[in-house]
């Protein structure tokens, strides 16, 4: 069966962005400690990923540049990353030779993976599946490939940044103003782009969590520092970032 036209469409722009995305990678995979989202939030601060990782199985869904199955590597996890782009995985293969963390990456998509029910102990995603692939079919796909007991963390854009943002790249950051319907939020095209994004309000995603068979621990909505930067001003700036949330963490445990 063919892939859905949003996957292809967003395995050609990634292919066709992955050069942007080389330097990024490059710092990720030297860093010391985790950072997230485009504030470059620390984990220590934020806390998104378990305890314990030693020896368990982890899948990035959506790696990209799999910098976060490397900092998942570090701390003693068994990662795996698919990605739906080969540019991508060429990135991440060579930045596992040169760092010596070899782990398996896979080419696909999260929608649709070719992992045995209940593989893995922990699952995440930064702006990988959360936001590129269709949440009606990869949370159910996530909750498939999950051990009983197991975590899954998304990290994307909030759902208030999708409702204040004109149109991205176009007409500029979120404003001070709604000016999207939050009802039937789901598929995003940008006029710029030729690309598709997901975005759900929270009671969508409380709705499809719950039936596919995951309870809520946390939704953490991240503040921008007083000093922070990014090159991502065209979603929001730092002060309107540190009034409101661009970006949200859903934390959720497999029934």
């Amino acid at each position: 069966m063919s892939d859905p036209d949003y996957l292809v469409r967003n395995r050609v722009a990634w292919d066709s962005w992955a050069h942007e995305y080389v330097e990024p990678a490059e710092r990720n995979w030297a860093a010391e400690q985790a950072t997230w989202g485009i504030w470059g939030v620390p984990e220590s601060q934020l806390r998104l990923l378990p305890d314990n990782l030693a020896g368990k199985e982890t899948i990035e869904l959506g790696c990209g540049t799999a910098y976060v199955s490397a900092w998942l590597a570090r701390l003693g996890a068994r990662p795996t990353g698919i990605d739906n782009s080969p540019a991508q995985l060429e990135t991440a293969r060579r930045l596992q030779q040169q760092h010596g963390l070899v782990f398996p990456l896979v080419l696909g998509n999260a929608e649709e993976t070719p992992f045995a029910d209940g593989s893995f102990d922990f699952a995440i995603s930064e702006y990988g599946a959360a936001i590129w692939c269709d949440p009606y079919r990869w949370i159910p796909e996530a909750a498939r490939i999950l051990r009983t007991g197991g975590e899954l963390v998304l990290l994307g854009n909030s759902t208030l940044v999708m409702l204040a943002i004109p149109d991205l790249e176009v007409e500029g950051p979120a404003t001070d103003r709604l000016i999207r319907d939050q009802f039937g939020m789901h598929r995003f095209e940008w006029s710029d782009e030729d690309s598709v994004e997901f975005h759900l309000g929270h009671g969508d995603w409380i709705r499809l969590f719950n039936r596919s068979g995951f309870e809520i621990l946390d939704l953490v909505e991240i503040r921008a520092p007083v000093d922070a930067t990014t090159r991502w001003t065209n979603i929001a700036t730092p002060e309107w970032a540190h009034r409101w949330p661009s970006e949200e963490v859903w934390k959720v445990r497999k029934r």
